[in-house]
């Protein structure tokens, strides 16, 4: 095994444990997958409890731990983060992967209550997440920890009718940012990768023709959620005293991002 992939549980000769959120589906059980594949101990996280066992049903004894939870409600957080405790006794990485984008709407026609849901799934949630990451990491020994939140392209630049999401993303940025300052002394490092276009149920409609900034409708290309995951893995390789603090993983071809139009 190499320096990099030894990680932070590795350090002391003991087993990583995760925790991935949203790791239901998509990009999160995608994540979740590559690191059993790599070794490590993970907590699958998600409001259907299905598909978190079916996943881990899939790894080796005992390294898998699925958690039905929901990230906005706080009792629910804290007890995903107490059954890890109690299974591990540590955590040395929290993927904060949960999120909804809400129904895409004009910003004058924007209902309050989808603007919430969106906000408390994306942006409180992976602040109580990242809250009892920060407890756990600080105390536990050897201390310290990553955090990777999922910010998404549109923590930069906007889709037309997504106020919310939009919103919310530019939210996380300014949070892992934060986190990663408030961090330094518990060595708890976090970065956060930015994905465009991964194939997963979210970005099933793009093949057939998805709204863009001209006021078009073009289809998008999509890349394979295995080489975000493999990002993770890059992120989540690395030793304390290195951070990935942002990496944008992104279809090559993908139109509005990258240039004008």
């Amino acid at each position: 095994m190499s320096d990099h992939e030894a990680g932070p549980g590795r350090e002391a000769g003991g087993e990583r444990v995760a925790l991935v959120t949203g790791a239901g589906s998509g990009i999160g059980a995608a994540v979740a997958a590559a690191l059993l594949e790599r070794g490590w101990r993970v907590a699958l996280a998600g409001r259907r409890a299905a598909p978190l066992e079916q996943a881990a049903g899939r790894a080796a004894a005992g390294r898998a731990l699925p958690v039905a939870a929901d990230v906005t409600d706080p009792e629910s957080v804290e007890a995903l983060f107490a059954a890890v405790a109690a299974r591990w006794g540590r955590l040395d990485l929290l993927v904060n992967n949960a999120g909804v984008f809400g129904s895409p709407q004009p910003v004058e026609e924007f209902s309050l209550r989808e603007w919430r849901t969106v906000l408390d799934t994306n942006l409180t949630g992976a602040l109580l997440c990242a809250q009892h990451a920060f407890r756990m990491m600080r105390e536990q020994d050897p201390q310290g920890g990553r955090i990777i939140n999922n910010g998404s392209l549109s923590a930069h630049t906007p889709r037309p009718l997504s106020a919310a999401y939009t919103a919310s993303k530019h939210a996380v940025t300014g949070l892992t940012k934060t986190l990663s300052l408030e961090g330094r002394p518990y060595r708890i490092a976090c970065g956060q990768i930015d994905v465009g276009n991964a194939a997963t149920e979210m970005t099933g409609r793009f093949g057939a023709g998805t709204l863009q900034a001209d006021g078009s409708v073009k289809p998008e290309p999509v890349m394979d959620v295995r080489h975000v995951a493999d990002a993770v893995l890059y992120m989540a390789g690395l030793p304390l005293e290195a951070n990935v603090q942002f990496m944008s993983v992104l279809a090559t071809t993908m139109p509005s991002f990258v240039g004008r139009g």
